[in-house]
């Protein structure tokens, strides 16, 4: 049955208004969407089940690695960790390593809490950059520095090496006055050639 309009009793200027109510599906439309609207806010920001941005990232970043580490076996020479030293993208990764394993001792930028200052020019167990893998699957100080040889694998031992090579010369917060005798200096080498996560991705297929 088609809708007859009435005309409302008020007029402007001459011109009458039809009394037209909004029709019922706009009316489930405009508060279908406000809902939508509020859920939506919700499980993109405050969901633990949605990954945010960030997480997205990480989470690519960490498959670029894990796809970089295929067939990667780096052996702990001078070379190798001043090389990979000098990267961003390896360090990146081995900054982890540093922030899950070594900031309570040698503090969140390698000033040094309990262990050595790593930012100055002076080693307490170090000598040159070939001492630093050592000391890391070793330990050192009777047992001060606990032995990680049996916990991380070869690749994380260098890259770990390269991240603490890489702190030298950098600016802590709050630095621990030097310790020991001076270092030699690092190997003057190349950076690794870098691949992108898209070249690396490709060479995985």
């Amino acid at each position: 049955m088609a809708h007859d309009p009435q005309i409302l009793d008020h007029e402007y200027d001459g011109i009458k208004e039809f009394d037209n109510p909004t029709p019922g599906w706009w009316n489930f439309l405009f508060f279908f969407f406000i809902l939508f609207g509020i859920v939506y806010i919700f499980m993109s920001i405050a969901s633990p089940y949605v990954p945010t941005p960030e997480q997205e990232l990480e989470q690519a970043q960490l498959k670029w690695t894990k796809l970089r580490f295929e067939g990667l076996e780096l052996e702990p020479t001078p070379e190798t960790i001043a090389s990979y030293a000098q990267s961003k993208q390896w360090m990146d990764y081995a900054k982890g390593l540093f922030k899950a394993n070594c900031v309570s001792c040698h503090g969140p930028d390698g000033g040094g809490v309990v262990g050595p200052n790593f930012c100055d020019d002076y080693g307490k167990n170090l000598k040159t950059i070939g001492d630093i893998p050592l000391v890391i699957a070793n330990g050192a100080g009777s047992g001060a520095m606990p032995a990680w040889g049996q916990r991380f694998q070869q690749n994380d031992i260098v890259l770990l090496s390269a991240y603490v090579a890489s702190l030298r010369g950098t600016t802590p917060l709050v630095p621990k006055p030097p310790e020991g005798e001076l270092m030699e200096p690092w190997p003057d080498v190349p950076p690794p050639a870098e691949a992108s996560p898209d070249e690396a991705e490709s060479s995985d297929g």
